[in-house]
């Protein structure tokens, strides 16, 4: 007898396991990485005897936790996957809307301001029409200030998450480290006992890193994992964990970099940051917010650059040379502003550098990095966008010298450097930041041409002269004003005269200052049917490059003259306010190629193209994670309905059991009634 109680006893133990079991898989059915855990029976060890042997019960072998290590894998490949596709997305679409905003981009601003030049140039007397002029221009400088502090902050924004997911990263693998060395200690797992709530809870904080950066998971002794980085770069050894961390970037000091601190070692990591949250950021930093702040400083510099020479070469309401419009883009400040010496350089290193630009409409958006090598005087130029060398040589000695780029210079003021040094090249660096109205009364604003040509009273011929074409009114070596123009109001070697004359060979033309000296050869041969013009284009052609180009037409007669002079009293001349006017459709970047209006909608539509793409791949990524999730599910998910069903089932074999108690008591109760 008791034989049979033994035998309903081991049954009513284990059918109880299996129901606690079952009751734990109902009340965990939505516990985040918990895996279902099931029963699995064994039959005892049966007693032999003459008729054979005859059965002892049943006992649990195991609880079974039942996860599949590809499906966990996978659904942690998609969770590092989708982490980095929402993270980009989610920035880029800020950027996007800031670009694209009807009140938040900058081309109503430009397409506002060159309206007002244009209704200024049909009435260059108005003084509300140039207040109006002023107040747009106002508006652009505001938009792009507003704009690159928007940048600014949205970068800030990135180094916070950056930094706030470095902490939670740190204290996952902390706590990964602690669930390794309680599972390797876990009571019977020597056995294959193995403690399921650990390792759900390992296999979920796993999961979450995975949702954070790209990691490599591979099994180690005692049930636990070891955890490193795309390139073996180890996280987790054991119970052993490393220290992920942020700093300031060496190249840039606005930006940050990832960090891994092993065993005493502190190592930049950036390039291992992949997927993830933390990697999506990266990705935007380089993809997105990068190329965005220069393209926008790009544009700021063209504009700036375009409309200063412009109104530089006009005259405003009192009869003076127009100034600078927006400030100067090639400020000593600015020039130096542009070079950012890495941090590692030696101490040593005191070498100063300046990048001039030579060329808006030439100036690709872009950095660069210069690195010295060998003695220090050995350098090259590297496009951090393709990486490719563009440019190498070797300084003189002293290290003075330029190094020539399209759009701009690099200018080596002295100093000394060393083997190793890297400099951080942006051309557009601060640009957008820094753009500012110079102009601040209307009667500044130069409208006018500062030349006009006349035609003589007693000319016969029909010879006719143009109105000129300003070509600068400084010199572009030395940057000082020409000789024409160093007189305020009046031409310097004015008025300036041309003479016709027919010696009989042909007719000739010359061109004399006010004090008769000759401009350029005398006597020089006229060809009728085409303009013929009286100065020289080239800078360097000294006295015959006057600043400005005039062309006669027709066919003058002997004795005929025209007569070149400041423009006093121009107030209603409106070429220039013309001019710049035409500057807002004029093909000013990328080589003549586009205006600022679709150089900006460029970057519009590049950021734009960017965040299409991204939604696709978050569309994409999402899918693919339901997807694992699901066949995870499938597997180690708990399904309400079947585990109602096994608790039915070990219900009633818990009964059974019960009952095989019950009737082994009664036959013993049988029994001591026999001896009665």
């Amino acid at each position: 007898m008791a034989g049979l109680i033994g035998i309903g006893l081991t049954g009513i133990l284990s059918h109880q396991a299996a129901l606690n079991t079952t009751g734990n898989n109902i009340t965990n059915a939505n516990t985040p990485g918990y895996s279902r855990q099931e029963v699995l029976f064994e039959t005892q060890e049966g007693q032999r005897t003459g008729a054979g042997t005859i059965g002892s019960g049943v006992n649990v072998a195991d609880i079974r936790r039942l996860a599949n290590e590809y499906l966990v894998q996978q659904v942690r490949e998609d969770s590092t996957l989708y982490g980095e596709q929402e993270a980009l997305n989610s920035e880029l679409t800020r950027l996007d809307n800031l670009l694209g905003g009807e009140s938040t981009g900058l081309s109503n601003a430009l397409n506002n301001f060159f309206a007002s030049l244009q209704n200024a140039a049909e009435d260059p007397t108005s003084l509300p029409q140039r207040q109006l002029v002023l107040s747009e221009a106002q508006q652009v400088v505001n938009r792009f200030q507003a704009l690159n502090q928007e940048f600014i902050q949205q970068r800030e924004s990135i180094k916070t998450q950056m930094q706030q997911g470095v902490k939670d990263a740190n204290t996952l693998l902390k706590s990964i480290a602690e669930l390794n060395l309680a599972i390797s200690e876990s009571p019977g797992i020597a056995q294959g006992q193995m403690p399921n709530e650990l390792l759900d809870k390992r296999d979920e904080k796993l999961r979450q890193l995975s949702e954070l950066i790209s990691i490599k998971v591979s099994p180690a002794d005692g049930s636990q994992v070891n955890v490193s980085l795309s390139n073996g770069l180890s996280l987790v050894v054991g119970s052993n964990a490393s220290t992920l961390g942020t700093r300031e970037n060496a190249e840039d000091p606005t930006r940050l970099e990832f960090t891994l601190s092993n065993g005493g070692r502190l190592v930049n990591i950036d390039e291992q940051i992949t997927g993830g949250k933390l990697g999506g950021l990266l990705r935007f930093d380089t993809e997105g917010l990068k190329p965005a702040f220069d393209e926008l400083g790009r544009i700021a510099i063209a504009l700036s650059d375009t409309m200063n020479h412009q109104h530089e070469i006009g005259m405003d309401l009192e009869g003076e040379l127009g100034g600078l419009f927006f400030t100067d883009i090639n400020s000593l400040e600015a020039q130096r502003s542009r070079v950012v010496p890495n941090g590692n350089n030696a101490p040593s290193t005191n070498g100063q550098l300046a990048v001039e630009i030579t060329d808006s409409s030439a100036l690709p958006a872009g950095r660069w990095t210069l690195q010295f090598s060998g003695d220090g005087r050995s350098y090259e130029l590297i496009d951090q966008g393709t990486g490719r060398t563009v440019n190498q040589g070797r300084l003189p000695d002293p290290p003075q010298s330029e190094i020539s780029m399209p759009g701009f210079n690099i200018r080596v003021e002295g100093g000394t450097f060393n083997a190793g040094d890297k400099y951080l090249i942006q051309p557009s660096r601060n640009a957008a930041e820094s753009i500012g109205l110079v102009v601040n009364r209307e009667e500044d604003l130069a409208f006018a041409s500062p030349v006009r040509a006349t035609t003589g009273d007693d000319n016969i011929g029909t010879g006719k002269i143009d109105q000129g074409t300003m070509l600068n009114v400084r010199n572009p070596f030395t940057n000082s004003l020409l000789p024409a123009f160093q007189s305020t109001g009046q031409l310097a070697n004015g008025p300036i005269t041309v003479t016709f004359d027919d010696p009989g060979t042909g007719l000739v033309f010359t061109v004399t200052d006010g004090g008769g000296n000759p401009i350029g050869p005398a006597n020089r041969p006229y060809t009728p049917g085409v303009a013929n013009e009286l100065f020289s284009d080239n800078p360097a052609d000294g006295a015959e490059y006057q600043g400005f180009q005039f062309k006669i037409t027709g066919q003058p007669a002997d004795g005929d003259t025209f007569e070149i002079n400041y423009n006093s009293n121009g107030v209603s001349d409106n070429r220039n306010a013309e001019l710049l006017a035409a500057l807002g459709t004029a093909n000013t970047l990328n080589g003549g190629s586009q205006n600022f209006s679709e150089g900006y909608a460029g970057l519009v539509e590049d950021i734009g193209v960017k965040t299409r793409q991204s939604q696709l791949d978050v569309d994409a990524g999402k899918t693919l994670l339901e997807q694992s999730t699901n066949q995870r599910e499938s597997v180690s998910g708990v399904n309400l309905d079947e585990e109602a069903g096994r608790l039915i089932q070990y219900q009633a074999a818990y009964n059974a059991s019960a009952q095989v108690m019950s009737v082994a008591q009664d036959l013993f109760n049988t029994l001591l009634q026999s001896f009665r």
